[in-house]
């Protein structure tokens, strides 16, 4: 098994203000024309969820309330993963690259998770036009705006 060495590059700040990310110092150049990007991904670290026990779980029973009655971890999005990485889109609201803080209007990322890399969202090439689901998820919302909207609780056995 190779290893490999992430380094973090800020941190998801949320409070009742709003939810920023708070890049560290040596990072904050590399915001230099981010401004305009309506939308980013975020690559940041399940960090409450790393632990050996959670990284040996290729399996769960049944997440989703019309999912398989066993699912593959890659098949679902759980921080329980054999490397605890997570990928969210979020919509940006401002850019402060002085302070070096980025504020957006959504996470799934717990406060002080780390982030590990930011990329634009690029609609050639991050936006799939006729992408497929199974079944079981075929009634959930078809874009990031429609899931503000939806209620998830219905959706999860959790």
């Amino acid at each position: 098994m190779k290893t490999f060495n992430v380094n973090s590059i800020g941190k998801i700040r949320s409070s009742e203000e709003g939810t920023v990310i708070q890049i560290d110092p040596p990072y904050i150049p590399a915001l230099k024309a981010l401004d305009g990007f309506s939308h980013i991904n975020v690559i940041w670290w399940f960090s409450e969820c790393d632990s050996k026990e959670a990284r040996s779980v290729l399996e769960t029973a049944q997440p989703y309330q019309h999912s398989p009655e066993v699912m593959g971890i890659f098949s679902t999005r759980s921080p329980i993963r054999p490397n605890p990485i997570a990928l969210t889109a979020s919509e940006v609201l401002h850019i402060d690259d002085q302070s070096g803080t980025i504020q957006i209007a959504y996470i799934d990322a717990n406060d002080g998770s780390p982030v590990l890399d930011i990329k634009p969202y690029t609609p050639s090439l991050d936006r799939i036009e006729s992408p497929q689901v199974p079944d079981w998820c075929s009634h959930w919302p078809k874009s990031l705006e429609e899931s503000a909207v939806f209620d998830w609780e219905k959706e999860f056995n959790f």
